[in-house]
């Protein structure tokens, strides 16, 4: 028996009180209770809390249990969002959800439900928090914007994405289609004890394919919705607090003191922690009293009526701070709601406002102070989706500013844009944009790291752009980020942004180009039909435009598309004609690429002479290091498929080195599952085997469709 059990038993029997009578009133079984006084189960500090309340043991049996000192230890990941001070009360439902995460064996999933504001994020964040220790192996927080106003749910695929690269799993080994993805996620747990935290959920369909295998994780969910479907999950409801807690929390907030006008205060916000913090910032923002605070509350009844209803409450009790607002804070909290529905960084907004670095703080901390919006250490500003949902529709300014705002957002986007990709990507052909150059990033990696912050951000500010007029800024961005949504694999982005700047392209040869861009996402995907479809129109763009350049890209795009088709001879027509041009034009690298786009289309022909001549000359040609490494592991196709298995070996070998050099595990894996497929040849299962799992261990989705030695291997 523990120091715990021995005095929570002493204390229950002093009190002339049963197991069972103590279990309903701190809301634990009976068989829980008789664990926890003979010392077979381990207590944390939340259970301990509430057998000391329910006991009225003043602290003391708490006190047994010690307050677990913030952070963590092991490797895993420390994901959680910090508490926040006012959270008060809930002990009942902090000890059951603190239970089910970390004392039962039968709950995998716990849901935490209720109604918009009612604190559901709160409460999961402080039980997370309270069960942190017990998960070594980390502890991860995902907003799923199952509910965030102006902003679609996450797809399940991109959370998995998203999963997948908080657990290291590098961009180009992250597969497309949710099934790999779940599957891969599911791997990756194995054998691991981690708690995810999915906020903001909106469906079971959305929450199910993120649920881990491994029985050793658990997962904890919110969502306004019941979850019902979720049949295995145990569910906790966030409600209303209790009268006392309601004015525990406008104290905390607000500073006013514990009498009846701030019982009635706590009791017209309908006891819901959202209008409470909002009501508590508008006392403590000084110019209100507590009487004043009631009287306007009764005033507005009817709608303080609905707060059990939803956002029509909420937005009442949003108003209460809204009006109090000075002008110009009314206008930066009205285009808070214009900018997308992603945290934004201040120079963003100080473009969106026309505001200067010091007026901006000013007034996004008087905001702050408001509970309006959030500000992160790191600088970033957030709006709650319900906050979002009230400023949408009462405080979005008019027509001609929000124009106005969208249009130096735009401007800011592209330039910082411009600047990242010119940082990531020095050598690539871009059309000329514009605008006004912003400062350049100091190297690539800080280039990259910005985009991966900020794309949500910008593939809005692309739908902004085309849904105020700005198509020709809408056409730029869109460009500019395909480099970025190429190497990062993020095709849904890609695809989004690129259709809606098509919708919008002011002239044809802007078309083209959006349209080829569209069918090398395709390609990506593996949608040769689209893809094909999308070149051969972005041609036929280019040509009406008299964009010579563009139309031979569009032909050369789709003869690859062809070779991967299968439609070889009309593929090598189509790279020869492109080829003839590159070389008139002097544009070199787009020779060498050509020049392996007909090595392989003649290897596919059983030209082998023929082909080996390309691929040598494309060897020659090439100077970036990629580009060589990309004509060594051809010249090693076309060895394997001449049946010249010893010039094979050397070929993939070198292009494995090369690799090596280049960081390219895309081709490294090609090289090494040539190797393996050499070794097969040859009659060694043993090498292949060995070189195909080190092909493996590289964790990089080699499509058989577009590339040789992944079919050769799976045949």
């Amino acid at each position: 028996m523990t120091e715990l059990g021995q005095e929570l038993r002493r204390r229950r029997l002093s009190a002339g009180l049963s197991l069972a009578a103590l279990a309903a009133t701190a809301h634990f079984t009976k068989g829980y209770l008789s664990k926890v006084e003979t010392g077979r189960v381990r207590v944390n500090r939340g259970v301990a809390e509430a057998y000391d309340k329910a006991l009225g043991a003043g602290g003391e049996l708490a006190a047994l249990v010690p307050v677990r000192p913030p952070g963590r230890e092991g490797p895993g990941i420390a994901g959680l969002p910090a508490g926040t001070r006012h959270f008060l009360g809930r002990e009942s439902e902090l000890a059951a959800l603190s239970t089910a995460l970390v004392e039962s064996d039968d709950v995998r999933v716990c849901v935490v439900h209720g109604m918009a504001g009612a604190g559901k994020t709160a409460l999961a964040v402080a039980a997370a928090r309270a069960a942190e220790r017990d998960f070594p192996d980390g502890s991860v927080f995902l907003d799923l914007r199952g509910h965030t106003p102006g902003a679609s749910p996450l797809s399940a695929e991109e959370a998995l994405r998203q999963l997948l690269r908080l657990f290291e799993v590098p961009a180009e080994e992250v597969p497309t289609g949710l099934d790999a993805r779940a599957n891969l996620f599911r791997g990756r747990l194995r054998g691991r004890k981690v708690l995810l935290v999915l906020d903001n959920a909106r469906s079971a369909a959305q929450i199910a394919p993120l649920l881990p295998g491994e029985p050793a994780c658990r997962v904890l969910v919110t969502s306004r919705n019941r979850l019902s479907a979720l049949d295995d999950a145990w569910h906790q409801e966030a409600g209303l607090l209790d009268p006392g807690d309601a004015v525990a929390v406008l104290r905390a907030v607000g500073g006013v003191p514990a009498d009846e006008v701030a019982a009635e205060v706590a009791a017209l916000c309908g006891r819901l922690p959202l209008a409470l913090r909002i009501a508590g910032a508008r006392l403590a923002a000084g110019g209100w009293t507590p009487e004043r605070l009631r009287r306007r509350l009764a005033g507005e009844h009817t709608r303080l009526a609905a707060l059990d209803d939803g956002e029509r409450g909420v937005a009442a009790a949003f108003a209460v701070s809204y009006e109090g607002l000075p002008e110009e804070q009314r206008r930066l909290f009205g285009l808070l709601a214009v900018h997308p529905a992603a945290p934004a960084e201040a120079a963003a907004l100080e473009a969106l406002a026309g505001a200067g670095p010091g007026e901006l703080d000013h007034l996004l901390d008087r905001l702050h102070d408001a509970h309006l919006v959030t500000l992160a250490p790191e600088g970033l500003v957030g709006l709650h989706d319900l906050v979002r949902a009230f400023a949408l529709r009462h405080a979005r300014p008019g027509t001609e500013d929000r124009r106005a705002a969208v249009g130096r957002l735009t401007e800011y986007a592209t330039a910082r844009v411009l600047a990242a990709d010119e940082a990531a990507e020095p050598d690539r052909y871009r059309p000329p944009v514009d605008c006004e150059r912003a400062a350049p990033f100091p190297d690539a990696d800080t280039a990259l790291a910005w985009l991966r912050e900020q794309w949500p951000v910008l593939a809005g500010v692309v739908e902004l752009a085309g849904e105020y007029g700005l198509h020709r800024r809408c056409a730029q961005l869109a460009l500019l980020l395909r480099a970025f949504f190429f190497r990062e694999k993020l095709f849904e982005p890609w695809l989004r942004t690129h259709r809606v700047a098509l919708e919008v392209a002011a002239d044809d040869a802007t078309a083209g180009m959006l349209l080829n861009n569209l069918g090398m996402a395709h390609v990506e995907r593996g949608e040769l039909a689209e893809a094909a479809d999308c070149h051969r129109r972005a041609r036929e763009r280019c040509l009406a435009a008299g964009d010579e350049r563009g139309a031979v890209d569009a032909l050369s795009s789709l003869a690859w598309v062809r070779l991967y088709q299968g439609e070889v001879e009309e593929a090598l027509r189509g790279l020869e004609e492109t080829l003839s041009v590159y070389r008139a034009a002097g544009r070199m690298r787009n020779v060498e690429i050509a020049m392996r786009g007909r090595a392989l289309a003649l290897t596919e022909l059983r030209r082998f002479a023929e082909a080996a001549e390309q691929a040598a000359e494309a060897r020659s040609l090439a100077r970036r290091p990629p580009d060589v490494l990309m004509a060594v592991n051809c010249q090693a196709w076309i060895a394997f498929r001449r049946g010249e298995h010893e010039a094979a070996e050397r070929l993939y070998t070198e292009a494995a080195e090369l690799a090596d050099l280049a960081d390219s595990r895309y081709e490294r894996a090609r090289a090494l599952t040539g190797l393996g497929n050499t070794a097969r040849a040859r009659g060694d299962a043993a090498a292949a085997a060995r070189w195909w799992a080190a092909a493996d261990g590289l964790r990089v989705d080699l499509p058989p469709v577009v590339l040789g030695e992944a079919r050769v291997r799976a045949g």
